[in-house]
């Protein structure tokens, strides 16, 4: 597909700024990572003022605080990067304002990476952070993550329903969930910037030793054959990403199944939008409709993205 002229001059320009800095998978591990961290810095909008922010640790699983002060619900949030690359600081920026625009805690989880930690171990840290959140509050609780952190947040919800009341909802941003990679977007958008069909596969590879295993929605939430009794549910992706139909797919498993769903295909974006919330107007249009859905899913409100 040519993209020249499918997507806008302002989305363009943030994705030459993104690959001068990140070449993705052509660079080793350890190269990736510094190039992810530079990225991020370049792209970094600061904490927004009021933000007070608490680093700490359940066992071995690193976490960051975000809060404005008497938040009435509380987000968990798992970065993306492929299950590789980024951390803490990489996402930083987005999830103070995402408290800040929600007035909800925000709770960083900071997971393990491959290649040095294969699944299940992100799954694993992600599962003790959010038993953590639980332990901490009785407040709603929120699932949310990009990515691959989508995936996270995704594969928690499903172990975790009926067994929890205080999920009261999960927000995946352009989230990675185990399609078939030789179907529809993956096909249709297999050279699209930013991440193509090729990168999926990379990632993949690298996260297990071996074969990726098959029916674990651990692994890929849409490898699940049960997805009733989910919390409302909403997922964001981006047209021109090969990931966009694993959204779609995953919100028509959920409506299937008698459950509350609604995907949103943001149109012009690429997958990793989210550091161009300040310099494409597309982009912040949709990180608003993020913030938005969050606080209504909050507040227990559906559909959450009106």
């Amino acid at each position: 597909m040519d993209y020249r002229d499918l997507i806008d001059p302002a989305m363009w320009q943030f994705i030459r700024a993104t690959t001068r800095h990140y070449p993705a998978v052509e660079l080793s591990i350890a190269e990736q990572r510094r190039a992810y961290d530079a990225m991020c810095q370049t792209f970094n909008a600061g904490r927004p003022d009021r933000i007070k922010v608490v680093n700490s640790r359940t066992g071995a699983v690193g976490l960051r605080h975000y809060s404005v002060g008497g938040g009435s619900a509380t987000i968990v949030y798992f970065h993306g990067g492929g299950f590789v690359v980024g951390g803490l600081d990489s996402h930083d920026d987005v999830c103070a304002e995402i408290c800040a625009g929600t007035g909800y805690d925000v709770i960083a989880v900071d997971y393990r990476l491959a290649p040095e930690n294969r699944h299940p171990a992100m799954y694993n840290d992600a599962m003790i952070a959010t038993r953590h959140v639980f332990n901490m509050s009785r407040q709603p609780v929120l699932l949310c993550g990009d990515s691959a952190g989508g995936n996270l947040a995704a594969a928690v919800t499903h172990t975790l329903r009926g067994a929890v009341t205080q999920i009261t909802g999960q927000l995946l941003i352009y989230p990675a969930l185990g399609g078939d990679p030789n179907t529809g977007s993956y096909l249709r958008h297999a050279d699209a910037p930013m991440l193509s069909r090729d990168d999926v596969m990379f990632y993949e590879k690298v996260r297990v030793l071996c074969k990726p295993p098959t029916g674990d929605p651990t692994y890929a939430p849409l490898m699940d054959l049960d997805f009733s009794g989910l919390p409302s549910t909403i997922v964001v992706t981006a047209e021109f990403d090969p990931l966009s139909d694993d959204g779609q797919n995953y919100c028509r498993h959920i409506a299937d199944a008698g459950g509350r769903s609604r995907w949103i295909n943001e149109q012009g974006l690429v997958h990793g939008y989210l550091r161009a919330r300040h310099s494409v107007p597309l982009a912040k249009q949709s990180f608003a409709r993020i913030i938005s859905a969050l606080y209504n899913l909050g507040r227990g409100v559906w559909p959450a993205d009106e």
